[in-house]
C-alpha cells in the first residue's frame, strides 16, 4: 500500500473520508477521488474499498515504471475491482499506458478494472447531500418505522416528512433511509431532491 502525503502547498487536495460501507476512514488524493469515493459508499454493491492498494511495477522497453491505483474495491458478490480515477481530458499518453498495464494486470489476477471519470453532477449533487446523514446515529428506529409506512405509497418528500412527525427529527432519519436505499427517490441522476421528490419504498436502487 503506497502511503499518503500531503506536501506544503501542493495543488492537489488530500484528505479522509468516512465511508458507511466499512466504518473506516479511507483517504483520497483529490476532490474527484473524494467524489468517486463517496458514489462507491453509496453504491449497496460495494462491501469493501481500500485506496492506494498497492505498487504495479514493469518494464516499458525504456525504463521501469510503476503505478498505484486509487482504489481496491471488494462487491457483494465476492469479485474486486480496481479503480483508477482521472478525468477524461487528463490522460495523458503516460497514464493511459498505466491504466492498460493495470488492467491486463489485474485480468491475471481475476479482478476487473475500471478507469473513471467525473461523475454525472446531478446525481453527484444528490449523493453528496445524502452522504451527510450516513452514520447510523441518524437512524432513530421508531421515526424510520414510521417513514417506511408514510412511504410505502409514493409520497412527495416533505409531505411524507411531515406526515411522519416534526420535519427536524423525521428529515435526518428520511436522508438516512435514502442512503441506505430502503428509500428510493424519483429521478436522483436528472433533478435535484427538493420538497416535491416522489420517495418510496425502495425497489432496487436510487432511480
Amino acid at each position: 500500500m503506497r502511503p499518503f502525503r500531503w506536501p506544503p502547498g501542493g495543488r492537489y487536495f488530500p484528505g479522509w473520508y468516512w465511508a458507511a460501507t466499512t466504518r473506516q476512514h479511507v483517504g483520497f488524493e483529490s476532490w474527484l477521488e473524494r467524489d468517486r469515493l463517496v458514489l462507491m459508499d453509496f453504491d449497496p454493491a460495494v462491501v469493501g474499498v481500500a485506496s492506494q492498494p498497492f505498487w504495479l511495477h514493469w518494464h516499458d522497453g525504456t525504463r521501469e515504471r510503476r503505478h498505484a491505483p486509487d482504489f481496491f474495491v471488494r462487491r457483494a458478490d465476492g469479485s474486486a475491482v480496481v479503480v483508477d480515477v482521472r478525468a477524461d481530458d487528463c490522460i495523458a499518453p503516460r497514464d493511459a499506458e498505466a491504466f492498460e498495464v493495470t488492467r491486463r494486470a489485474c485480468a491475471e489476477a481475476g479482478w476487473g478494472f475500471e478507469r473513471v471519470g467525473r461523475p454525472e453532477a446531478v446525481l453527484l449533487a444528490n449523493v453528496r447531500w445524502l452522504s451527510r446523514y450516513r452514520h447510523p446515529r441518524c437512524r432513530q428506529h421508531p421515526v424510520a418505522a414510521r417513514l417506511m409506512e408514510v412511504f410505502s405509497q409514493p409520497v412527495p418528500l416533505m409531505a411524507g416528512a411531515d406526515s411522519a412527525g416534526d420535519r427536524l427529527a423525521t428529515l435526518p432519519v428520511l436522508f438516512h433511509l435514502l442512503w441506505r436505499q430502503e428509500l428510493s427517490a424519483e429521478g436522483m441522476s436528472v433533478e435535484l431532491l427538493g420538497p416535491r421528490t416522489v420517495v418510496r419504498l425502495a425497489g432496487g436502487g436510487a432511480g
